[in-house]
């Protein structure tokens, strides 16, 4: 096995310059370098490359260019962020209001099996997500200040303090292994199907983490496709062989799940800050397009058209 060995700040510019790449400012790609990691940056040349085949870059391609693509990412994993930690704690707060009402507030009654799906294939998933949240419970009651609180005083932590200390990734889990009728009372409020809610939420908590964790964004694909949605009739996204070649398991998709999940003031918000930072990243591309990095997306060019729909309907009828 080849190692690959390490490469100081000069040399890791001449591999850049060496296939192709224009930099003018080698201080300034030095400074950028040693801040960014060079296998992050490096992780967005694959558009600025001639071909699959041939790995060196464009022709006219600058440093500044590919970094530019790098900040743009970052701004965009910012912003989703952000709205995804609402779509979170919304979640979180309903889950919880639900099931509390129903099955009490004492972690004792909450946490009984006979609150959850009977299923037989559900069973060991049943069982794990139990011992996880229990374990919940017993790390965090004594740390995290809410729970603290809860356990000093009262002697047990109800289910809308235990979320704040759960992740999206076991909320998303316990709502899988709800009773059917659960379900549809919390999808319901989304006006969503609740077999389709269940396919949102492991997309959304993979997100989640990937954006909290700083992994390239604009380009990731998901395992699963959510369904065709009216959003995509609306915005006559183009299909090939019947099946919508954009909003599928693409960051689009990811959008359109957001705007069925966000309140119409925070998905418009959210749809203004990534027009912003495409802006800024569309003047400052000169070797690609705009559109280019759309594809990657799985952006129609007229994305930003969804955050009015609901308004143009309400206004046509």
């Amino acid at each position: 096995m080849i190692e690959k060995q390490f490469k100081n700040l000069e040399e890791q510019i001449e591999i850049l310059k060496h296939k192709g790449m224009i930099v003018d400012n080698e201080r300034y790609a030095k400074k950028v370098l040693l801040r960014e990691n060079y296998f992050f940056l490096n992780g967005y040349r694959h558009l600025f490359l001639k071909s699959e085949e041939d790995r060196h870059f464009r022709e006219g391609t600058t440093f500044e260019e590919m970094y530019s693509l790098f900040l743009f990412d970052r701004s965009l994993r910012n912003i989703l962020f952000k709205y995804l930690l609402v779509i979170e704690n919304n979640l979180k707060s309903i889950i919880s209001y639900q099931l509390s009402k129903k099955y009490g507030y004492r972690e004792r009654d909450y946490l009984k099996e006979k609150n959850f799906t009977t299923l037989p294939e559900k069973q060991a998933q049943l069982n794990d997500l139990l011992k996880k949240m229990k374990r919940q419970i017993r790390v965090n009651g004594s740390q995290h200040s809410a729970t603290l609180h809860y356990v000093s005083n009262y002697g047990y932590i109800p289910l809308w303090i235990l979320v704040k200390v759960l992740s999206f990734g076991i909320v998303s889990e316990m709502y899988q292994i709800l009773k059917e009728e659960d379900k549809k009372e919390i999808a319901k409020i989304y006006e969503i199907d609740p077999d389709i809610f269940a396919v949102y939420l492991p997309i959304l908590s993979n997100y989640r983490n990937l954006c909290a964790h700083e992994d390239i964004l604009y380009e990731n694909r998901t395992q699963k496709a959510i369904d065709d949605t009216v959003y995509h009739q609306l915005l006559k996204i183009q299909k090939e062989e019947e099946e919508y070649t954009k909003g599928k398991n693409d960051l689009f998709a990811l959008i359109i799940i957001m705007k069925q999940l966000l309140q119409y003031e925070e998905f418009k918000n959210m749809t203004l800050e990534i027009e912003n930072v495409i802006g800024t990243l569309n003047y400052n591309l000169h070797t690609i397009r705009m559109n280019d990095v759309f594809n990657k997306m799985g952006f129609p060019e007229n994305w930003s058209e969804l955050a009015n729909i609901e308004k143009e309907i309400e206004e046509n009828e």
